[in-house]
Protein backbone atom coordinates (compact mmCIF):
# COMPACT_ATOMS: atom_id res chain seq x y z
CA UNK A 1 0.00 0.00 0.00
CA UNK A 2 2.95 2.12 0.31
CA UNK A 3 3.08 4.64 -2.62
CA UNK A 4 6.92 4.20 -2.82
CA UNK A 5 8.79 1.32 -4.63
CA UNK A 6 12.17 0.42 -4.44
CA UNK A 7 13.72 -0.74 -7.93
CA UNK A 8 15.83 -3.56 -7.43
CA UNK A 9 19.28 -3.39 -7.73
CA UNK A 10 19.29 0.31 -7.33
CA UNK A 11 19.49 2.29 -3.73
CA UNK A 12 16.58 4.94 -5.64
CA UNK A 13 13.09 4.99 -4.58
CA UNK A 14 10.35 6.30 -6.68
CA UNK A 15 7.21 7.16 -5.44
CA UNK A 16 4.02 7.06 -7.45
CA UNK A 17 1.76 10.37 -7.41
CA UNK A 18 -1.13 12.10 -9.39
CA UNK A 19 -0.06 14.71 -12.33
CA UNK A 20 -0.72 18.15 -11.50
CA UNK A 21 -3.45 18.26 -13.99
CA UNK A 22 -5.55 15.49 -12.51
CA UNK A 23 -5.05 16.74 -9.03
CA UNK A 24 -6.21 20.19 -10.43
CA UNK A 25 -9.21 18.36 -12.18
CA UNK A 26 -9.90 16.43 -8.30
CA UNK A 27 -9.53 19.79 -6.58
CA UNK A 28 -12.05 21.74 -9.37
CA UNK A 29 -14.65 19.04 -9.38
CA UNK A 30 -15.00 19.70 -5.07
CA UNK A 31 -15.71 22.74 -5.41
CA UNK A 32 -18.06 22.76 -8.16
CA UNK A 33 -19.86 19.98 -6.57
CA UNK A 34 -19.97 21.94 -3.67
CA UNK A 35 -21.09 24.62 -5.35
CA UNK A 36 -24.07 23.68 -6.87
CA UNK A 37 -25.26 22.27 -3.55
CA UNK A 38 -24.73 25.67 -2.50
CA UNK A 39 -21.49 25.54 -0.50
CA UNK A 40 -18.24 27.90 -1.70
CA UNK A 41 -15.40 25.34 -0.22
CA UNK A 42 -11.60 25.51 -0.63
CA UNK A 43 -10.25 22.22 -1.65
CA UNK A 44 -7.16 21.12 -1.16
CA UNK A 45 -5.10 17.51 -2.88
CA UNK A 46 -1.71 16.57 -1.22
CA UNK A 47 0.86 14.22 -2.80
CA UNK A 48 2.65 11.53 -1.07
CA UNK A 49 5.07 13.66 0.47
CA UNK A 50 1.79 14.99 2.31
CA UNK A 51 2.45 18.92 0.63
CA UNK A 52 -0.23 20.67 -0.61
CA UNK A 53 -0.29 19.85 -5.08
CA UNK A 54 -3.51 21.75 -5.97
CA UNK A 55 -5.31 23.94 -3.87
CA UNK A 56 -8.85 25.67 -5.01
CA UNK A 57 -10.67 28.23 -2.83
CA UNK A 58 -14.20 29.12 -3.81
CA UNK A 59 -15.30 32.60 -4.24
CA UNK A 60 -16.77 33.33 -0.64
CA UNK A 61 -14.98 30.85 1.35
CA UNK A 62 -14.34 31.58 5.04
CA UNK A 63 -10.66 31.94 6.08
CA UNK A 64 -10.44 29.05 7.61
CA UNK A 65 -10.90 26.75 5.30
CA UNK A 66 -7.68 27.05 3.44
CA UNK A 67 -6.00 25.44 6.42
CA UNK A 68 -8.67 22.97 7.32
CA UNK A 69 -9.13 21.34 3.90
CA UNK A 70 -5.25 20.64 4.04
CA UNK A 71 -5.13 19.24 7.24
CA UNK A 72 -8.23 17.11 6.05
CA UNK A 73 -6.37 16.31 2.78
CA UNK A 74 -3.03 15.28 5.17
CA UNK A 75 -4.67 13.74 7.56
CA UNK A 76 -6.48 11.12 4.46
CA UNK A 77 -3.78 10.49 3.14
CA UNK A 78 -1.20 10.08 5.60
CA UNK A 79 -3.72 7.93 8.64
CA UNK A 80 -5.74 6.72 5.88
CA UNK A 81 -2.50 4.90 4.39
CA UNK A 82 -1.60 3.90 8.28
CA UNK A 83 -4.61 2.47 9.30
CA UNK A 84 -6.09 1.36 6.23
CA UNK A 85 -9.24 4.22 6.08
CA UNK A 86 -10.46 5.81 3.40
CA UNK A 87 -11.36 9.20 4.48
CA UNK A 88 -11.30 11.10 7.29
CA UNK A 89 -14.98 9.87 8.48
CA UNK A 90 -13.62 6.28 8.42
CA UNK A 91 -10.66 7.60 10.89
CA UNK A 92 -13.89 9.39 12.97
CA UNK A 93 -15.27 6.45 13.40
CA UNK A 94 -12.79 3.84 14.10
CA UNK A 95 -11.88 6.00 16.95
CA UNK A 96 -8.47 6.09 16.34
CA UNK A 97 -6.90 7.82 18.94
CA UNK A 98 -2.96 6.84 19.21
CA UNK A 99 -1.49 5.53 22.41
CA UNK A 100 -2.77 4.99 25.43
CA UNK A 101 -0.62 8.44 27.13
CA UNK A 102 -1.52 10.54 24.05
CA UNK A 103 -3.74 11.49 20.94
CA UNK A 104 -2.89 11.26 16.91
CA UNK A 105 -4.74 14.83 17.12
CA UNK A 106 -1.60 16.20 18.90
CA UNK A 107 -0.02 15.61 15.93
CA UNK A 108 0.64 18.90 13.73
CA UNK A 109 -1.51 18.99 10.37
CA UNK A 110 -3.96 16.30 11.55
CA UNK A 111 -7.88 16.66 12.04
CA UNK A 112 -9.85 14.35 12.74
CA UNK A 113 -13.00 15.56 11.05
CA UNK A 114 -15.20 14.29 7.97
CA UNK A 115 -13.84 16.09 4.64
CA UNK A 116 -11.19 14.07 3.32
CA UNK A 117 -10.74 11.00 0.98
CA UNK A 118 -7.75 9.08 0.50
CA UNK A 119 -6.49 8.96 -3.36
CA UNK A 120 -5.96 5.26 -3.84
CA UNK A 121 -4.84 3.49 -7.62
CA UNK A 122 -7.37 0.18 -8.02
CA UNK A 123 -4.49 -2.10 -6.41
CA UNK A 124 -4.99 -0.12 -2.99
CA UNK A 125 -1.41 1.71 -3.54
CA UNK A 126 -1.89 5.24 -1.74
CA UNK A 127 -1.36 8.40 -4.01
CA UNK A 128 -2.43 11.46 -1.52
CA UNK A 129 -5.27 13.10 -0.15
CA UNK A 130 -8.04 15.47 -1.59
CA UNK A 131 -9.51 17.51 1.78
CA UNK A 132 -12.86 19.98 1.22
CA UNK A 133 -13.56 22.59 3.87
CA UNK A 134 -16.60 25.14 4.03
CA UNK A 135 -19.85 23.91 3.85
CA UNK A 136 -21.59 23.62 6.74
CA UNK A 137 -20.99 20.18 7.77
CA UNK A 138 -17.81 18.06 7.60
CA UNK A 139 -20.06 15.40 6.16
CA UNK A 140 -21.13 17.72 2.97
CA UNK A 141 -17.33 18.27 2.64
CA UNK A 142 -16.64 15.02 2.38
CA UNK A 143 -19.54 14.17 0.06
CA UNK A 144 -18.11 16.40 -2.70
CA UNK A 145 -14.39 15.10 -2.25
CA UNK A 146 -15.96 11.80 -3.02
CA UNK A 147 -17.63 12.73 -5.91
CA UNK A 148 -14.81 14.53 -7.38
CA UNK A 149 -12.96 10.93 -6.86
CA UNK A 150 -15.49 8.99 -7.75
CA UNK A 151 -15.45 10.78 -11.11
CA UNK A 152 -11.48 10.77 -11.65
CA UNK A 153 -10.65 7.42 -10.49
CA UNK A 154 -10.12 6.15 -13.57
CA UNK A 155 -7.58 8.26 -13.97
CA UNK A 156 -5.77 6.99 -11.27
CA UNK A 157 -2.94 4.98 -13.08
Amino acid sequence: MAPQARAAGTNLITTQKLDWMTAEKLAAEAVRVCAARGFSVTATVVDPSGHQQVVIKGDTVPLQSLSVSYRKAYTAYSYGMAFNKNSTSELVAAKLTGPADGSLATVPEVIFIAGGVTLRKADGTVLGGIGVSGASGGDKDEACAQAAVDKFRADFH
